[in-house]
């Protein structure tokens, strides 16, 4: 499989991709947990059918030392026992949020209020902008069909 567009040497993507590279290390550099911005960046990708960012983020989350067993189990959250109710909180938001146009009036608000029982502001600043921004790059990937199964954690460091 090709992508339909070489977004690695394209000039108008390398000047977008510069700002959301830089939206992320807002994120990263924020008091959300690196284990959750992970989990959330997995669901979200897992829900928009992005190859490129599932392989991408599963292999990130290994490397940082995340389990095999809670990213097998990230598409199922809600049945499993390894989630804090924190990241079960971040995890009902992603979907949400990602599945934002299936629900008529967007998150619901008692969605909204167990994240915000669980992360204070700066955290749930992140959470949001994480949420968009992941949401972002799945669309961008789908969209060129950008291949998975290469990615090597670090590469883009």
């Amino acid at each position: 499989m090709e992508a339909r567009l070489d977004l690695f040497s394209n000039p108008v993507a390398g000047k977008v991709f510069k700002h959301f590279n830089a939206a992320g290390k807002a994120i990263t550099e924020s008091s959300l947990p690196a284990a959750t911005q992970e989990l959330v960046k997995l669901r979200a990708s897992q829900i928009n059918g992005c190859g490129f960012c599932t392989d991408m983020h599963t292999k990130d989350a290994l490397a940082a030392g995340e389990t095999q067993t809670r990213l097998n189990l990230v598409a199922v959250w809600r049945e499993a026992t390894v989630f804090s109710n924190a990241e079960r909180a971040a995890l009902e938001l992603v979907e949400q949020g990602t599945r934002i146009a299936d629900a008529a009036g967007g998150v619901p608000d008692e969605v909204w209020a167990n994240a915000a029982e669980h992360y204070d502001e700066e955290q749930l600043a992140a959470l949001v902008a994480l949420i968009a921004v992941i949401n972002a790059y799945n669309r961008v990937n789908v969209l060129v069909q950008q291949p998975a199964g290469d990615y090597v954690p670090g590469m883009f460091a």
